[in-house]
């Protein structure tokens, strides 16, 4: 039993084990929602509480990935990489707040690309004079998020010259006629065709180039199929949980706090929903792993705009009070438009210093401060 309890403890204060402290807060989270305290309060528990499940789902994912073969896992990996801030979103979609729901997505994609990325490195290039990393995988990744984001962007120039305009940065919801409606969801169907050509053209045709090989590969756990899908499951339903009890909070909490709801969603909800996933690149860089780093940011913002944006869309005309098009503000299009371009440019050569790093970092602080005042 001491030993046991020695190897827990080593795991818990090691740098995967860190979002499993904060598991108290989920109970936390419960309790004071019903309590009904403080909208504010709330928020930051439920906050706090998603990324300990947030972590579990991804390490429950690896565990399977690892006893399914390097083709059903990669598979696996790619499904359940974003499935908790999609579980956000799904429960921010029902209640209404379609803006925070699209801020959400922008800020992961801003998030994976200036943020994560940046930290990357940073972080593994201040031991280093530079890091390599194969270029045509990470330019094949930002070409796929260049092809999703050009796709996002045409049903809001669509709306800017033939409709309403564009939506206002304090808006919650706004009404849009059945025709950019429709231009989304076809958009929308268009990409995750696209995704699907990208999974066979990334876990079969070309393998190896997504996935390198390393001579010091991570150890898992060593769980069992089962057991990892049990835990799987319970991951599942405590996201759903905190995402519930957050989404609830978020506008009166916002009010409360004075940030706009904007704000919630592009950075705040963006960052939770991937905190493990962001620690786990960071740490990859610092071994020296760039490879894996560039794929986990660049990727997972590729899968955000390929998949997860598309599945929402097509969602809310079934959840929530009417269809969800895909019609940014001014704010988000400029922001991922620079962000996409930068991706592009720090992928084209397949290698990296820390003050590459700092660079993109400063670009997300310049882009945090301009929504906060917003």
């Amino acid at each position: 039993m001491s030993v046991q309890r020695a190897s827990a403890r080593e795991f818990l204060t090691s740098a995967q084990g860190w979002p499993y402290l904060l598991v108290p807060f989920i109970p936390a989270a419960v309790a004071l929602e019903l309590a009904h305290a403080s909208a504010a309060l709330i928020f930051v528990v439920a906050a706090l509480g998603i990324i300990p499940t947030a972590a579990l789902m991804g390490l429950a994912t690896e565990e399977l990935a690892a006893r399914s073969g390097p083709g059903i896992g990669g598979l696996l990996n790619v499904t359940f990489g974003n499935a908790p801030e999609l579980i956000i979103a799904l429960f921010a979609l029902g209640a209404g707040l379609q803006e925070v729901v699209k801020a959400s997505l922008v800020g992961s994609i801003l998030g994976n690309i200036l943020l994560v990325l940046g930290a990357a490195m940073l972080v593994g290039g201040l031991r280093r004079d530079r890091q390599r990393f194969d270029r045509t995988a990470a330019q094949v990744q930002s070409a796929m998020l260049f092809l999703a984001v050009a796709a996002l962007i045409m049903p809001a120039i669509f709306e800017l010259v033939e409709g309403k305009g564009l939506p206002g940065v304090t808006a919650v919801r706004v009404e849009y006629d059945s025709t950019v409606e429709t231009l989304s969801a076809l958009t929308a169907c268009v990409l995750i065709a696209t995704y699907v050509v990208g999974l066979v053209f990334s876990l079969r045709t070309h393998r190896d180039l997504f996935n390198p090989h390393y001579e010091e590969e991570e150890q898992t756990l060593g769980w069992s199929v089962r057991r990892s899908v049990i835990l799987l499951a319970v991951a599942g339903v405590a996201v759903g949980l905190m995402s519930e009890v957050l989404v609830g909070s978020i506008s009166e909490a916002s009010e409360s706090i004075g940030i706009s709801e904007f704000f919630v969603g592009v950075i705040v909800v963006a960052i939770v929903g991937n905190a493990a996933e962001h620690w786990v690149a960071i740490l990859v860089a610092f071994k020296n792993k760039m490879d894996l780093a560039v794929n986990i940011a660049v990727g997972s913002s590729a899968q955000i705009a390929l998949f997860v944006a598309p599945i929402l869309v097509l969602a809310s005309f079934v959840l929530g009070p009417s269809p969800m098009p895909l019609v940014f503000n001014g704010f988000e299009l400029g922001a991922v438009l620079v962000a996409v371009l930068i991706a592009n440019y720090v992928t084209s050569e397949g290698e990296s210093t820390w003050f590459e790093g700092v660079q993109l970092l400063a670009v997300y602080v310049i882009l945090a401060l301009a929504f906060g005042f917003a």
